[in-house]
């Protein structure tokens, strides 16, 4: 291929991950790949096409072996201050909420099942806890005190 046609699909593969596809970062390093065999047709680096498509697998596989899980734990995954779900998070109810039974709210700009894992009646306005959600369902918990 020329390097051009490399550039070109380094760029699609990168963009494909960035913009349309949540790969976890696999296209990236596909895409990084794909590029830096361009770059070396571009500065001058004559090879047969053998050896740009095993320059292009070997450079792939070591870059995702060696560098992905790091980079992804880095930009998704161990960021401070993030949670995954909305475990421990407060909400305000809009109608009173009698032990064990469920209501229908909005959080977050959706709306909810609400419904009361605790002993205790909820007042109307009053704020609870969410201990978990299932799908677009939330337990929560009279606040203690």
């Amino acid at each position: 291929m020329t390097w051009w046609a490399w550039l070109v699909l380094g760029a699609f593969l990168f963009a494909a991950e960035l913009i349309a596809i949540d790969a976890q970062f696999y296209l990236v390093f596909i895409g990084v790949s794909a590029a830096l065999v361009g770059v070396l047709g571009l500065v001058g680096i004559p090879l047969p096409e053998w050896a740009q498509w095993l320059t292009f697998a070997a450079l792939s596989l070591v870059s995702m072996f060696t560098f992905r899980k790091a980079l992804y734990m880095k930009i998704r995954g161990n960021v401070p201050g993030f949670r995954e779900g909305v475990a421990g998070e407060y909400l305000e109810i809009s109608e009173d909420l009698a032990a064990g039974s469920s209501i229908r709210t909005s959080f977050r700009g959706s709306t909810w099942t609400v419904v009361n894992e605790g002993t205790a009646p909820i007042s109307r306005g009053e704020r609870v806890a969410i201990a978990r959600s299932e799908g677009l369902t939330l337990y929560v918990s009279k606040l203690p005190g």
